[in-house]
């Protein structure tokens, strides 16, 4: 994935071991068009040391760096690590607009996939889940990379110790009661002694998810066509309740960068599928906001 060449490219910078070889690899790559992008969520003790050493990695290499602190404001039902990394991919895209940056570059490696993979698995997830995480995406109306999904994380400590390059170690990262911990210290090492090539094959069935996933969009961009969209409830109703599913949650996706719950979706249809008079009231709180019956169709708004 090559950046433009007229316009620089960004790195987010956690300081550790991942996100800093990303930069050093970057940096020798692109000189003079790499700036580095750090988030501090302030969410543990450790965060103004990450904030000091990505600061000082980056101009120890010569290459300029933003930081924004984000405050991480949590609402009943919410998970902190979903509403903080959302919050950093706000900021990520901001910070490198406003540094006239066309892509932001992330450390995601070949054990985040997988362990991303298992952890969707665990939660049941749908085709979006399960596809894991995607190489090249769109957010916040920005492009985002990464360049490292096919690379272990061993091996990417390995390169830094060869270049003395020192990277941090996040201590929550060793803490069982998170499910992703306990995937990676527990669950990976006996994936591993059983499957040892479990990362490649594991990351093929997430490019395999990640194709079907793509027909779907394909399907309901097509459908959302003759709906319209906002989607007519009639166009809705003229389609089968599968349909009508990946159709709506494509387009609440779109309206609200995140996927309906299963149970709110399954809600959502069965008040479609009831929405036969003028009269017929749909108001229901869906990804964050809410959808509700405007004349004969859907929308969906923010919460205020």
């Amino acid at each position: 994935m090559a950046p433009s060449v007229e316009r620089p490219v960004a790195v987010a910078l956690s300081a550790g071991a991942d996100s800093t070889a990303l930069l050093l690899s970057a940096q020798r790559l692109w000189p003079g068009r790499v700036l580095a992008l750090h988030v501090n969520h302030g969410m543990q003790t450790a965060a103004s040391g990450f904030e000091e050493r990505a600061t000082q990695l980056a101009h120890h290499l010569g290459v300029p760096v933003r930081v924004e602190r984000v405050s991480v404001q949590v609402e009943p039902g919410q998970s902190p690590e979903e509403v903080a990394r959302r919050l950093r991919y706000q900021a990520l895209a901001c910070m490198a607009r406003q540094a006239g940056a066309c892509t932001v570059l992330l450390g995601h490696q070949a054990d985040d996939q997988a362990e991303t993979l298992v952890l969707a698995l665990g939660r049941g997830a749908g085709l979006p889940g399960l596809a894991a995480m995607a190489p090249v995406f769109q957010r916040h109306g920005m492009r985002f990379g990464r360049p490292l999904l096919s690379m272990g994380g061993d091996q990417l400590r390995q390169w830094l110790k060869a270049e003395a390059v020192r990277h941090v170690e996040d201590p929550s990262n060793m803490d069982l009661r998170l499910a992703r911990n306990r995937i990676r210290h527990v669950l990976m090492p006996a994936w591993e002694r059983c499957f040892p090539a479990y990362r490649d094959t594991l990351a093929r069935t997430a490019r395999h998810l990640a194709q079907a996933q793509g027909l779907l969009d394909e399907l309901a961009r097509i459908d959302l066509q003759q709906t319209g969209s906002p989607p007519s409830i009639a166009g809705l109703q003229a389609l089968g309740r599968e349909r009508q599913a990946n159709a709506l949650r494509h387009w609440i996706k779109g309206e609200s960068g995140q996927g309906p719950s299963t149970a709110q979706l399954e809600t959502l249809l069965d008040l479609l599928d009831r929405c036969r008079t003028r009269g017929h009231r749909i108001h229901l709180k869906v990804a964050g906001g809410w959808v509700d019956r405007v004349d004969g169709v859907l929308r969906w708004t923010p919460p205020v």
